[in-house]
């Protein structure tokens, strides 16, 4: 078996034992955070190119900053500094001067109780954290899951720090997924992400055990998802013009066994339970899956984990790739399917460079 392609337009390559760290830069924010106590400041060194400029010039154009965040900023004390300056964004700046920029939340979120709970971290910074969640965790609050989410643990990680943290997802895994979650840790970052996620730099891949083979080893699956009449939570497939948002995910076959498949997938779109609503409609439910599929006895849970992320990091614009092995369920459903063969040993965790 060769190695794993990201079925992106950068085609990027991940091997089956580690992932990479791509080590590439992006010229347009060259600003560092800063981290002094409890509370993060983001740096930003004016270029030539902006002097004479304003300093609201520098915050939307340079630095990217959204006009929710911004007018967040010009109510705190000192969210916008200019040499240590508290001013306007109409101050004008000068070659070297340095524009700082409060990024962390003075208050922890209302309603959101803290628990300790066990929860997996990947990575860390002062602008992101990316755990690993595991199965039958809920990302978020909701009904019925008030004090079991990963919302809840990360809540009191940082309440320990004496951190105010506020969640702020940049994506989400249904409850019985596994993998990695990425979170901003304030508004500044969630803002850039989710500019990144528009702009489809956030990647993401998941591994997916499947109830039947696809058709054909790789391809992708092209179609249009709703709401089903019946249900707030059900999807289904529809066509262009019914109601529903297109969806798109590319897969590729990785082995195959005893009447199962597993399946490398990248959805290019995010739609709610898209995996889970393209394997069913290709034939070949995700195993475990007793919304879209059957359950099994193999498995407790659908058996889908998102295995890899690709995004840039808000500080400096790096492109982080992060790993997550498989959970031991999973795992051992791999082993019974599918053998020993040591290119399915999917055992790295981490930032790798």
């Amino acid at each position: 078996m060769t190695d794993f392609l990201y079925f992106c337009e950068k085609n990027l390559v991940i091997s089956a034992e580690a992932c990479y760290n791509s080590n590439r830069k992006s010229a347009r924010r060259t600003c560092g955070t800063n981290m002094e106590g409890t509370r993060g400041i983001v740096d930003y060194v004016v270029e030539k190119r902006w002097d004479g400029d304003t300093v609201l010039s520098v915050i939307k154009k340079e630095l990217g900053i959204s006009g929710s965040v911004l007018r967040h900023l010009k109510f705190l004390e000192n969210g916008i500094l200019l040499n240590g300056e508290r001013v306007t964004v109409r101050r004008t700046v000068h070659e070297g001067d340095l524009l700082s920029l409060a990024t962390e939340d003075e208050a922890p979120q209302e309603h959101l109780l803290p628990v300790d709970l066990p929860l997996s971290i990947v990575y860390e910074d002062a602008d992101v954290v990316v755990p690993s969640k595991p199965a039958d965790m809920p990302t978020h609050p909701s009904h019925n899951h008030h004090e079991d989410t990963v919302a809840n643990a990360l809540a009191f990680r940082y309440r320990e720090m004496g951190i105010p943290f506020v969640f702020r997802p940049v994506n989400r895994l249904d409850r019985n997924t596994s993998g990695l979650v990425l979170i901003a840790r304030n508004r500044l970052a969630a803002g850039a992400l989710s500019a990144a996620m528009r702009e489809g730099r956030i990647r993401k891949q998941y591994l997916a055990v499947l109830d039947g083979v696809p058709s054909s080893p790789e391809g992708v699956i092209e179609t249009y998802i709703r709401r089903t009449a019946a249900s707030i939570i059900v999807r289904e497939v529809c066509g262009e013009g019914k109601g529903g948002d297109r969806a798109v995910t590319h897969y590729r076959v990785l082995a195959e066994g005893d009447g199962h498949a597993l399946v490398l997938a990248s959805p290019i779109t995010g739609r709610t339970h898209q995996l889970r609503v393209h394997f069913a409609h290709l034939g070949c439910p995700i195993t475990g899956d007793d919304m879209y599929g059957t359950p099994s006895p193999m498995i407790a849970r659908h058996a889908l984990h998102a295995y890899t992320l690709v995004f840039p990091r808000p500080s400096d614009g790096e492109v982080l790739s992060l790993c997550a092995p498989l959970p031991e369920d999973m795992a051992l459903l791999v082993h019974e399917l599918f053998g020993d063969d040591p290119r399915l040993n999917f055992s790295e965790q981490g930032t790798f460079a």
